[in-house]
């Protein structure tokens, strides 16, 4: 694949390079596999289980586990246009060349991008049709307690924690290869492992798609695998730093796994019980650490409902000092209203502010009872009042609709609880409160499993309703997400296998991407369920509570009849309280004092139980901090330039992700530099003109204005140590503290072709007609208006030397895109038929 870059969209997610990012000799790897994220580089980049898995993995001399992710559509085209197969991103393998292909299912939408990936890898996606000479083709994530309709296409899913299982996976793996076992064989000895769901080991009963029968009478049900202590596991420090904006661009770190707050609408608080914090001291080390081999600018601490973690403020204060010292912003996502003190969101406030978001669910007290919220309305008030007061200006709250039970005054109480949100603000001055509405879908093993989702009709009919109250207030916002993505969604969450050939037509059809609102073609889908005879009203109508369910044989922990007297206290309205900090609510899954686990495969092994920091929340505890003195990080004590120089796979940068690059290169290599003022401080850099995407040059700057007096030679040395492949710090020269500084008049490039003599000798020639022009117009369109310019203005003189062109810029009147100039002299060259590279900027 990497041949091709120069024809690619953002050729940066294709590198590989990374800093963080592991390379080694294949000759020396005895199971290669690739970590597959059916998404974007800027999706995938940012999900924490890979990054969990791609430490685990490659801490293993004889295992390597690269990246892939989905190519965008336009990077697809140019691989099929050119027969060029999907490769990993570290080595460039193609896929089909690997020992095993591990996908993340993190979501229904992305199941069409498995498809995808595989077709642009040239592997035949039904399980049955990869022989031998194929990759074991596996899948893990939140998404896989239940992924039937993804089962035919899927060798082996991995069905909870996956830090442990994998790696003995792998080892089967191994051993099987060595041996000279077949795919079937290996497959065979997994059966045995807790977590490992092989998907050809139960067949659709003729009865019904929903019912499943084993294979083998000692593989029944499998239960999700478990790692009981995280303390124990592998976590990532040196995570790698992406090209690139993406989704969650910071350094998070998991303080906790698991919540048991009870929301009944929550997955995710159903399968990944019990809670287990890491101990705080653990963390602050991993913090450190990250903070050190990253250079991040945002620190998040990561967890299912983050404000419920025992020890949080403990924590906070711990890693206070260090983020303020090197202006790094803490985010706290997933928080619950009330969990945060005061003191705190203080603290908080003095960094730089994060989005503050709230999930409050349902607008009505009735309603967030119901769904077990466990948030009252004066709490939340009292949560928005302090946001405010310390400087927030705006506060998104999330809202679901079509919850059991709703009614129109629920709806009606989405707004009103905006307006006392928005009441909350002592000031009306450049306020918003944003509501954020989803359609509720009801999810595997959960108490709303049995329930009704409502559909697309009714869907519209409510968000109309509140488009129509929420028109009258200016200082409220309403978004809302794509109906129809969640009618897909409740489809697939509760479908069996019979959805595989509505999956694979979909596909074939030009279904990718699912997961993204303007690609998704809802009117394509619902030809395709009823040409395949798939009801959809039927798929989110109400369950009955003994009837056979596609996830029955995947054990989450949790039993049946805890979530039916879940649901029972729903239609109650009853509330459940967070067993962390109250009794036991006996669902099934821990083993200590004398409860039952439904585990019991892992139980007869090791204790299956809570793990918490402290036994009583700590932000509970009132208590007095000072933050301390903070060194004054808006000092400038030096003003220099760096020059450096930007050569090899770096070309493909562009110019803000070499900013970003160079920023946390600084960071990392510990420069003292001086921030600005104001609500979001960021370093004082100030880069030249934007190098192209695909030029380089041995001759860029950037300013960098410093609070301490440090030698240059340190401060180039410290900073090459941090610089990925192709960039290299030259030489530091010292400026005047004023801010503005002067820009190159001149530019030197040398640009070279790589072709035959004859070919080239072409290109000599045109280059002698445009020198020898008077004027050479070109129109170049903007983003407003087009413009007509002489190009020939802009060249001051230049000169063929057998395959090399050298050839210097004027950019004394108008500065104009290099390639521009050069794709008009030359209008039939390809991007990899040359290479630009600039070597000298004259200043006068």
């Amino acid at each position: 694949m990497k041949e091709l870059l120069p024809f690619f969209i953002r050729p940066s997610h294709y590198l590989g390079n990374e800093i963080n990012s592991v390379h080694k000799d294949k000759r020396d790897v005895q199971v290669h596999m690739a970590l597959a994220f059916p998404d974007l580089y800027e999706v995938g980049m940012a999900y924490m289980g890979q990054r969990i898995l791609y430490e685990v993995v490659n801490a293993r001399p004889e295992f390597w586990a690269e990246r892939v992710f989905a190519p965008s559509r336009e990077v697809a085209e140019v691989l099929q246009s050119r027969n060029v197969p999907l490769s990993t991103l570290e080595s460039d393998t193609p896929l089909k060349e690997l020992d095993c292909l591990s996908f993340s299912l993190t979501h229904e939408l992305a199941y069409t991008n498995v498809l995808y990936m595989l077709d642009l890898a040239g592997i035949p996606f039904r399980a049955s049709e990869r022989g031998q000479n194929f990759p074991l083709v596996i899948a893990g994530g939140g998404g896989t307690f239940n992924a039937e309709p993804m089962a035919p296409f899927l060798d082996l899913i991995v069905v909870g924690d996956g830090e442990e299982i994998l790696v003995q996976i792998l080892e089967v793996i191994k051993e099987g290869k060595a041996a000279g076992l077949s795919k079937g064989e290996i497959l065979y000895q997994l059966r045995t492992y807790p977590g490992v769901y092989i998907p050809a080991y139960f067949d659709t009963s003729a009865e019904s798609p929903h019912i499943l029968v084993p294979v083998y009478s000692d593989y029944t049900r499998v239960e999700k695998c478990i790692v009981s202590d995280l303390n124990k596991v592998i976590f990532p420090t040196k995570q790698i730093i992406p090209y690139g904006k993406v989704v969650h661009d910071r350094f998070a770190v998991e303080i906790a796994r698991g919540c048991t707050r009870g929301c009944r609408f929550c997955q995710a608080g159903v399968v990944y019980r019990p809670v287990r914090e890491r101990g705080v001291e653990n963390i602050a080390r991993l913090i450190d650490e990250g903070l050190d081999q990253t250079g991040f600018e945002d620190l998040s601490f990561l967890s299912l409902s983050t404000g419920d973690f025992s020890a949080l403020e403990h924590l906070f204060v711990k890693t206070y000092a260090r983020c303020a010292q090197e202006q790094v912003a803490i985010s706290l996502p997933s928080l619950r209203v009330g969990s945060v003190s005061e003191n705190m969101m203080q603290l908080m406030a003095r960094i730089r502010r994060t989005g503050a978001t709230l999930a409050p669910e349902a607008g009505t007290q009735r309603l967030r009872d119901v769904i077990n919220k466990g948030i009252t309305e004066a709490e939340l008030l009292d949560h928005c009042r302090k946001l405010f007061d310390l400087g927030w200006s705006s506060i998104k709250l999330y809202f679901m609709i079509g919850l059991p039970t709703e009614t129109e005054e629920d709806l009606e109480g989405i707004l009103d609880l905006c307006l006392k949100v928005l009441g909350t603000a002592k000031t009306k001055k450049r306020i918003q409160v944003t509501a954020s509405i989803s359609p509720f879908v009801p999810k595997p093993h959960t108490p709303f499993q049995w329930e009704e989702q409502i559909g697309l009709e009714e869907i519209h009919k409510r968000i109309k309703f509140l488009q129509k109250i929420f028109r009258l207030f200016n200082k409220l916002n309403l978004k809302w997400h794509k109906p129809e993505m969640s009618v897909l969604e409740g489809v697939f969450s509760r479908g069996g296998r019979e959805l595989a050939d509505s999956l694979e037509e979909a596909y074939r059809r030009g279904a990718i991407f699912t997961s993204w609102a303007d690609h998704v073609n809802y009117p394509l889908w619902q030809k395709i369920f009823q040409e395949k005879g798939i009801d959809i009203h039927k798929y989110l109508g109400p369950r009955e509570y003994d009837q056979p369910l596609p996830w029955d044989h995947i054990l989450s922990g949790v039993d049946k009849r805890f979530l039916l007297k879940e649901l029972n206290r729903a239609k109650q309205g009853k509330i459940t309280k967070d067993c962390r900090y109250h009794p036991c609510r006996c669902c099934g899954v821990c083993n200590f004092d004398a409860h039952k686990s439904s585990l019991s495969v892992q139980a007869a092994k090791k204790e299956i139980k809570p793990i918490l920091n402290l036994c009583k929340p700590d932000q509970d505890q009132k208590r007095d901090f000072s933050p301390g003195d903070k060194e004054d990080l808006g000092l400038k004590k030096a003003h220099i330039r760096l020059w450096y120089e930007k050569l090899g796979l770096s070309v493909y940068l562009s110019q803000l992700e070499v900013q970003k690059v160079l920023e946390r290169a600084m960071r990392r290599a510990k420069w003292p530099l001086s921030f600005s003022s104001g609500f979001h401080p960021l370093p004082l850099l100030s880069f030249g003109r934007a190098l192209p995407v695909g030029i380089g040059s041995k001759a860029e700057w950037v300013n960098v204005y410093l609070r301490q007096l440090i030698d240059k030679d340190r401060l180039l040395q410290s900073l090459n140590a941090e610089l990925p492949e192709g960039m290299k710090a030259l030489y530091i020269e010292d400026l005047s503290l004023a801010k503005k500084q002067a820009q190159a008049l001149w530019e030197d490039f040398e640009i070279t072709f790589l072709g035959p003599a004859d070919w080239i000798k072409s290109l000599q020639e045109k280059w002698n007609e445009f020198v020898s022009s008077k004027e050479f117009i070109r129109e170049k369109k903007g983003k407003k208006k087009s413009k007509k310019i002489d190009l020939r203005a802009l060249v001051e003189s230049g000169s063929f030397e057998q395959d090399v062109l050298k050839v210097r810029f004027s950019w004394q009147e108008i500065y104009l895109n290099p390639l521009f100039i050069v794709d008009c002299i030359f209008p039939e060259l390809e991007p990899n038929q040359f290479q630009m590279v600039k070597t000298r900027q004259l200043f006068s």
